[in-house]
């Protein structure tokens, strides 16, 4: 009997929190998005699987208390990922990924083989319109800080406004660890909604003509330019901004494997097994840190709240340059590429291709709006480099 009784208060469902609970239900509500809706589901499928595993109470695959060891510098674990190894779970073990910046670098290659530079080579103004749609990240910064979050958590907040996941997985997993879980649900969440989050903005910033403009065709770029494009970026931004460094060099890794045409196995390993395999390391531990106890919280609602307007003030930089532009340039630039410059490919570019056929059917903005899409992602990791120097 007395065994009976110890099984029975050994189960999960003796020792559940009903904080634990309100996680699970949370849980079960992301994968009905990811499976349902298809909210960009390769990543929060995983995410929210890691948030179920680790609220599910006794399971021991996440450990937070091992993680607030690892980051006090007054801990005998401080540190150490030895510790780490010795005493943690499943997902501790893996989450050791991303708390060294391995994952995010990973998939940024993958990006890379991905990726075509082209639209951006051949149109080298929407490098402006990717930095531009960088406004939000900075914006939020100061908003964040003013609010009462540190400098380092200010600027993990920020990050979302970049629109990149791994970005802010990176930047996070620096400067604020804690803080992990909420920020990259946000930042997956608003990158899923971007057909809802851009089009009003898009529409109140400019006028029916002005999203009605038809661009002349690109230029061909050659396959010199393209080979030549990644070894040039990897070499000044890292000469320039070294915290960039590690996210640009892996996704001018990758596009160079895609470009040069020599080592098209690795290419397509970058772009499918590796890719995908990092992508659900990534996913389950990221949504290991969102326990109960650093989630349930005021400040990941004003994380979920500060995440929408920096990605909502990102869009409206890229568009205002635009606009600006057009006064000084004989050629006309439709403004709707601008809102493109936040780094969620291909969907921001093809929203932009969306609203521009509202106004005018014949008109086809996608391959324009590529550049800035595509620049947005060489911006994000910039703007996170910057961030790193400054506060890490």
């Amino acid at each position: 009997m007395g065994d009976i009784l110890e099984f029975f208060e050994q189960m999960g469902f003796m020792n559940m929190t009903y904080q634990q609970g309100i996680m699970l239900l949370l849980s079960f509500f992301l994968l009905y998005l990811a499976i349902k809706k298809q909210y960009e589901p390769l990543l929060l499928l995983p995410i929210a699987f890691g948030m179920l595993l680790t609220n599910l109470p006794g399971a021991g695959m996440y450990h937070s208390e091992l993680w607030a060891a690892f980051l006090d510098a007054n801990s005998p674990a401080y540190h150490s990922y030895g510790t780490i190894m010795r005493e943690g779970g499943l997902l501790d073990i893996l989450y050791i990924g991303v708390k060294a910046g391995v994952y995010p670098c990973l998939i940024f290659m993958g990006v890379g083989a991905m990726t075509d530079f082209g639209p951006l080579i051949a149109n080298p103004k929407s490098l402006l319109l990717g930095a531009a749609a960088q406004l939000g990240i900075f914006l939020t910064f100061l908003a964040a800080n003013s609010m009462g979050f540190t400098e380092a958590q200010a600027g993990s907040i920020g990050i979302i406004g970049g629109a990149d996941g791994p970005t802010s997985i990176f930047l996070t997993s620096k400067l604020a660890p804690e803080l992990l879980g909420p920020i990259a649900i946000a930042a997956y969440s608003y990158m899923a909604l971007v057909p809802v989050i851009q089009p009003p903005i898009m529409r109140a910033l400019t006028t029916k003509k002005e999203r009605a403009i038809k661009m002349s065709q690109l230029r061909p770029v050659s396959k010199t330019e393209k080979i030549i494009f990644p070894i040039a970026i990897t070499t000044i931004v890292a000469l320039i901004l070294p915290d960039a460094a590690p996210l640009i060099g892996c996704l001018m890794l990758g596009n160079l494997a895609k470009e040069c045409g020599v080592v098209d196995r690795l290419s397509k390993t970058m772009q499918n097994e590796l890719m995908n395999i990092v992508v659900i390391f990534l996913g389950l531990t990221v949504g290991a840190t969102a326990t109960a106890s650093s989630f349930l919280d005021w400040s990941t609602i004003k994380i979920m709240v500060m995440g929408v307007v920096a990605f909502g003030c990102g869009t409206a930089g890229g568009i205002l340059l635009a606009k600006l532009m057009n006064v000084f340039s004989k050629e006309k630039i439709n403004p709707l590429i601008g809102s493109a410059g936040v780094s969620a490919v291909p969907m921001a570019a093809r929203v932009s291709q969306q609203v521009g056929q509202e106004e005018n059917p014949s008109n086809f903005l996608l391959m324009h709006a590529m550049g800035p899409n595509v620049a947005g992602v060489i911006g994000s990791a910039v703007a996170a480099g910057i961030l790193l120097t400054m506060l890490g």
